[in-house]
């Protein structure tokens, strides 16, 4: 068969480094007209796109490699290398004010496009270009699936698909890639295409190809050879729904319609299959990788039908948009009449039905504003319907035999749908009582999907094991009897069986012999299931005597539990008194006991038996009384005084505390502190009684009598404290009240010396601190005094020129200006000066003015200014 390459220029691939493939691609598609027939051969023009997402990894790169394969042997007939042709950008950005941050769509497509001219061929060719990588982290796979590569194809029919067909053009799809999917919303995605041929198309999901293991397409090879394997799908999603359930595709149409699911990168990959003369005759895919994102639509959008078909009555109901352009919600529920049942504002009412039939459940969003929609949908209420099967045989060689045991309420069965789960396309049968001859050993998933006349639908999932030998179904596979006994066999599955030995066997050719061995012996019992068998076995050990070893006698603390412990091959047990025990037939049973006991242990296999006893002595605890709980002031002492009914004891913790070996306790503690006093005896319970104290420690009292002060004679002073609640002022003479916090103090004209006043502040506990402050007296009117001159020269005398003030209060201001009337300081702190600097800059030798004003304690303004000499 000979082969030409026309109208481009390729380089063959057969030892010579090419350019590598295009890395993180997002989607591809092959398609191809035909350009022209001479000397019966077919030239097409044939164009590589590939797809990537425009922040999807590297860019396309300059150069492909494109192989042509037979359709029908995989046989490689040529590698061709391609140039990129053009590249273009798809790009959209939604305008629409009812979308909530909405995405970018955008793509890179390469083009790759080159004539080619090929014989006719009986089975055709398949077209096919790989890349190394698609984009990472796709949702829709498997976790850990690692980097993927893709693989692209297109098919040309061959002359045993019809005589012309090698004279095709390829489907070409037509869809618009710049498709916005929010993630929860509705959505359709056209993946239309047109046939130049006239061809009937028809629209599948298909699995994307994956690169087979080994090849690398980005380091100088081509495509491997088909069959190729499929993307490894995961995480609930399948080729057949890529975007999960909501989602399908119409097989005349090509639109992909439905939910969209959690935000994420998806590959969907569709088929179009060419129908000719009702014949397929080539199929055509197109592979790409679309992202959902969590924008949102306001939208009012709901299940095309809500299926109320199980045991319950009641639906809740709720948009899938979570829009929060979505400012209100009316719903209405309408009968089969159409009248209203049921309304509601709320985003997720619930409805329990009174009553079976069909509903239309309305939903209204926005009325009357922006962003307002409207839906509907169909609500079936016929609870009590449920899908279930039964299975019987597991033999390889023969039909499983299903039965259906659904159960309904309403209606009855019209559609049954099987999936028996074996790998291929004849796995379903759509009968009520199936069988199905499987092909494979192992563990079947069969799944059973019922529709009834109401249009309820219910499904269920089994698992049933396929050998390849019938499961004979025995309940043990050894056991123990006494010699005095008999025994009976039991297997499960029916069918034929045959005991042996037959000696002391009663009906050895049943299900379920009866057998009385002397001494230990194995069964074998042979099995046959139609036209399957099967041989299986049970030791049967015989023993004349029970082994039993009972635990030594104890002593525990009165109402401990304790676990009665043995050692036995008996079948059996009984402990009495049994009615201490919550399970007086256990081995080893727990027991909680409050005085000294005798327990009686019978073991038993069959009419053999042993006992044994133990014997349990309960003392009692030791006993402590840490005392009472206590609450102090900060930075004194408490007392605890223990009491106890034991041989020694111990407090913790003891790094705060004194005397720790003693039952009162002196403690300092800074904070709340929980001390514990455990008990200890020598009587037999070797477990302590713990019992514990609390000591609550207030918050320090910090008294604050106020800042020394200065009094002129006969004027009042306002004298003010803080820290707690109660207040005594001492010496009291001339104080207004000294169990106050704000009294005023008023100095008479015969008292011409400073008095220091102190203050005790008290909290609610009586806990206290004290506080005083220096009042100075002038036997003068109110005033201030300020010096004449101050030597700011570092010597630590008179450095900061500040004023003294008498029998004034609400000081506004004590400012000092430059002889230019420059302010060079101002005040209201009286106890802050001015140090002889203006912004940090020392000022030379010369005089300043000062000026001065407040009001005396009876609010009369007071005002003063004067000069001053700044010396160096």
């Amino acid at each position: 068969m000979s082969l030409f390459i026309r109208n481009v220029i390729l380089v063959l691939l057969i030892t010579s480094p090419i350019f590598s493939m295009a890395g993180h691609i997002s989607g591809g598609e092959i398609h191809y007209t035909l350009v022209g027939q001479s000397s019966g051969e077919y030239t097409y023009n044939i164009t590589l796109k590939l797809y990537r997402l425009c922040d999807g990894g590297r860019q396309i790169n300059n150069s492909t490699v494109v192989s042509i394969f037979n359709r029908a042997t995989n046989e490689r007939i040529r590698d061709i290398i391609v140039p990129l042709s053009s590249k273009r950008e798809l790009k959209f950005i939604s305008t629409d004010p009812c979308i909530t941050n909405p995405p970018t769509v955008c793509y890179e497509v390469g083009f790759f496009d080159f004539n080619i001219t090929l014989p006719p061929s009986a089975n055709g060719y398949i077209v096919s270009s790989q890349v190394i990588f698609r984009v990472n982290n796709i949702n829709n796979l498997q976790p850990g699936y690692g980097n993927l590569g893709a693989t692209y194809t297109a098919e040309i029919p061959g002359t045993l698909n019809g005589p012309g067909a090698p004279a095709n053009n390829s489907a070409e799809f037509t869809g618009n890639d710049l498709v916005l999917l929010c993630s929860g919303s509705s959505f359709s995605y056209s993946f239309e295409g047109r046939d130049a041929d006239g061809d009937t198309l028809r629209y599948r999901f298909c699995p994307a190809f994956n690169t087979s293991p080994g090849s690398d397409p980005d380091n100088q090879q081509p495509p491997s050879a088909p069959p190729y394997d499929s993307v490894p799908y995961g995480n609930g999603y399948q080729s057949n729904i890529p975007l999960g359930k909501q989602a399908n595709i119409n097989a005349v149409t090509g639109l992909i319609s439905g939910i969209t699911p959690q935000p994420g990168v998806y590959i969907i990959s569709v088929c179009i299959d060419e129908v000719r003369g009702g014949k397929v005759i080539a199929s055509q895919r197109k592979d790409l990788q679309v992202r959902v994102t969590n924008c949102t639509l306001a939208a009012a959008l709901l299940p095309e039908i809500y299926y109320l078909c199980d045991a319950d009555n009641s639906l809740q109901f709720s948009n899938l948009s979570t829009s929060p352009l979505i400012t209100s919600y009316n719903w209405r529920l309408q009968n089969a009449a159409g009248n209203n049942v049921f309304t509601s504002t709320q985003p997720t009412p619930s409805f329990t039905f009174a009553d079976t039939g069909r509903y239309t459940m309305q939903l209204f969003i926005n009325e009357n504003k922006v962003c307002s929609d409207s839906t509907s949908a169909n609500v079936l209420v016929y609870p009590g319907t449920k899908a279930s099967f039964s299975a019987s045989g597991s033999c390889l060689k023969n039909p499983v035999n299903f039965k259906d045991e659904s159960t309904l309420l309403y209606g009855n069965i019209t559609n049954w749908l099987y999936d028996f789960g074996e790998a291929g396309f004849s796995d379903t049968s759509n009968i009520a009582n199936p069988s199905f001859l499987y092909s494979s050993v192992g563990n079947k998933v069969v799944t059973q999907f019922i529709e009834t006349s109401k249009g309820c639908k219910s499904t269920i999932q089994k698992s049933i094991e396929i050998k390849d030998k019938p499961s004979v179904g025995l309940l043990f596979s050894d056991t123990l009897i006494c010699n005095k006994d008999t025994l009976q066999l039991l297997a499960g599955s029916p069918g034929n069986y045959k005991w042996y030995p037959a000696a002391r066997l009663i009906n050895p050719n049943t299900k379920n012999p009866r057998a009385f061995p002397a001494k230990t012996t194995r069964y074998y019992v042979e099995y046959a299931e139609n036209g399957c068998d099967n041989i299986d076995s049970v030791l049967v050990n015989v023993v004349d005597s029970v082994s039993l070893t009972a635990m030594g006698d104890t002593t525990i603390c009165q109402g401990d539990h304790i676990s009665l412990r043995t050692v036995s091959n008996a079948l059996s047990y009984r402990w009495s008194p049994a009615i201490l025990f919550s399970n007086p037939s256990a081995a080893s049973p727990f027991v909680t006991i409050n005085q000294s006991t005798a327990f009686m242990v019978s073991a038993a296999i069959g009419a053999c038996y042993a006992t044994r006893t133990i014997d349990v002595r309960t003392v009692p605890y030791p006993f402590a009384n840490a005392g009472n709980d206590t609450v102090i002031c900060f930075g004194t002492q408490a007392i605890l005084r223990g009491m106890i009914t034991g041989t020694s004891y111990l407090w913790s913790p003891s790094a705060s505390n004194t005397q720790s070996q003693s039952l009162t306790r002196v403690v300092l503690p800074v904070n709340f502190t929980r001390y514990v006093l455990a008990v200890y005896d020598t009587l037999g319970c070797p477990k302590p009684f713990l019992d514990s104290v609390t000591v609550s420690v207030l918050p320090k009292v910090l008294a604050f009598a106020g800042n020394d002060t200065s009094v002129v004679i006969n004027q009042p002073l306002q004298l003010t404290a803080t820290g707690g609640n109660g207040y005594q002022w001492a010496p009291a003479r001339f104080l207004s009240n000294s169990s106050i916090a704000n009294p005023v103090a008023i100095i008479p004209v015969n008292n011409e010396n400073d008095i220091r006043y102190s203050v005790r502040v008290s909290d609610a506990a009586g806990c206290s601190d004290t506080s005083s402050l220096l009042v100075k007296v002038f036997n003068t009117k109110p005033g201030v005094f300020v010096p004449t001159a101050f030597t700011p020269n570092n010597d630590g005398l008179n450095e900061v020129l500040k004023p003294v003030i008498a029998g004034l209060q609400n000081v506004e201001y004590f400012a000092v200006f430059n002889r230019w009337g420059q302010r060079v300081f101002h005040s209201q702190n009286t106890g802050k000066g001015w140090d002889g600097t203006i912004n940090g800059t020392p000022q030379p030798t010369g005089s300043f003015v000062w000026m001065f004003k407040a009001k005396d304690f009876t609010g009369k303004p007071y005002v003063a200014k004067g000069v001053v000499t700044l010396l160096r």
